[in-house]
């Protein structure tokens, strides 16, 4: 079995017809929370702050999915998430469907907020572009 060492292997190791769904995905994180380190942690793709893991996503066979889906996530996206599977601290996407990017983007930076507070920090600052 292949050892998963970065984002790009994790993706290009998931079936062809995910890999603009899950590139997507990373890119809405990303730019959410862009000082967020990107990593593999627990065999999947992972974004941390100095604050702590901010959120997680899987590629499965038919969805996508969102980690963690805490109950202020949930709370604040009620309506937005109403269309997608919610349980367990899990959100699923499915893969036939359009990628969610304002609504991913939304969780990722409210994950963020929520890590920071949590740890007593700040959120990560936008980087700017070179």
């Amino acid at each position: 079995m292949k050892t998963i060492a970065s984002v790009d292997d994790y993706i290009a190791a998931q079936p062809a017809a995910a890999h603009g769904v899950l590139e997507r995905v990373r890119t809405a994180i990303r730019r959410a929370v862009p000082g967020a380190k990107e990593v593999i942690s627990y065999g999947i793709p992972t974004y941390k702050l100095p604050s702590g893991p901010v959120l997680y996503f899987a590629g499965w066979k038919k969805h996508y999915s969102l980690y963690p889906a805490d109950a202020r996530i949930v709370a604040a996206f009620r309506k937005d998430l109403a269309p997608y599977e919610v349980e367990k601290g899990t959100i699923r996407f499915p893969l036939s469907r359009p990628v969610p990017v304002k609504l991913i983007e939304g969780i990722a930076r409210l994950r963020a907020k929520s890590i920071a507070e949590r740890k007593g920090g700040k959120a990560a600052a936008p980087t700017k572009k070179r």
